[in-house]
């Protein structure tokens, strides 16, 4: 699926660790790098690189255990034999060194950086782990993972419930999808877009392809949400530690939904807020990418 990003050059480049990024990269500029969500990969971002790319250095890479890059085992029994603790392999504070050492990689000391849904956890964790290095952040569609588990209880929760299942200890949630593997990351594809054409059938069958081949490394992903990562988060608001940098969140309107406050959760992290609820559907970058694109312009002015 190159040819989606045809001006673009691929490399598998470092991340932290042993792991390799596949990561397309391309034109001149202030640097920007855009994180894909679930269940994608970089290609989410084609539209808006494509129109980035006139005027910045546009990298995108494929988050560790999705798309082309390296899927680490998150081993169980890492813990008891010296290894890496196995919840850690996909902690958002390593997946967030991942994307530094990739920008590093390519020359870039500081540059911005944009996420959409799981790119976003990864993005707000490198805001708070390496503030001297993000000079701009934008997060689409997402609530730091703290504030989404205290938001989600009761029978609104439901539409949550890939948290709960992947969540679970490792076995199980393995099993059941990848026993559908296709039905269950398609209803996501299909149910969360707010224009079914925003997701064309080859690229909706590329996304499928690839999340199919990784659902170990999804769910190790989505478990460490419920774990490390909220340790992480507690200890960040506990230390008042917060978003330095000047900040853009987009999200749907789902905060009236479930009953709070989505823009004071966010301003609560990130005191340079722009925070905007909007009607486009959850794939915000395939749905509106001249929108989003614009966004990020302006974010880069403050």
């Amino acid at each position: 699926m190159n040819e989606l990003l045809p001006v673009f050059q691929y490399a598998k480049l470092p991340g932290s660790g042993d792991v390799r990024l596949n990561v397309a990269y391309a034109g001149s500029g202030p640097p920007i790098v855009l994180l894909h969500g679930f269940p994608q990969t970089h290609l989410m971002w084609r539209h808006v690189a494509a129109d980035l790319v006139a005027d910045h250095t546009v990298i995108v890479p494929d988050l560790r255990g999705y798309g082309a890059s390296d899927k680490p085992t998150a081993d169980p029994a890492a813990d008891r034999t010296g290894g890496p603790a196995a919840e850690t392999v996909y902690a958002k504070r390593t997946m967030a060194a991942d994307v530094v050492a990739v920008a590093h990689a390519l020359g870039h000391d500081r540059f911005a950086l944009a996420g959409h849904d799981r790119g976003a956890l990864v993005a707000f964790r490198a805001g708070l782990d390496h503030p001297a290095t993000i000079t701009h952040l934008a997060c689409l569609d997402v609530l730091p993972t703290l504030d989404m588990w205290d938001v989600m209880h009761g029978t609104t929760a439901a539409i949550g419930f890939h948290l709960y299942l992947m969540a679970q200890p490792p076995g199980l949630p393995e099993q059941m999808i990848e026993a559908s593997a296709d039905a269950f990351f398609g209803h996501f594809l299909d149910s969360w877009a707010g224009r079914p054409d925003a997701i064309p059938a080859p690229v909706r069958q590329a996304y499928l392809d690839a999340s199919r081949a990784a659902v170990p490394s999804i769910v190790a992903d989505y478990r460490a949400s419920a774990t490390v990562d909220v340790r992480d988060d507690l200890a960040d608001r506990d230390s008042d530690n917060q978003l330095r940098m000047p900040v853009t969140v987009l999200q749907q309107d789902f905060g009236a939904a479930l009953g709070f406050d989505a823009a004071a959760r966010w301003r609560a992290w990130a005191p340079d807020l722009d925070h905007r609820t909007v009607s486009y559907g959850h794939f915000m970058p395939e749905e509106a990418p001249a929108e989003i694109a614009e966004v990020l312009r302006e974010l880069l002015k403050r």
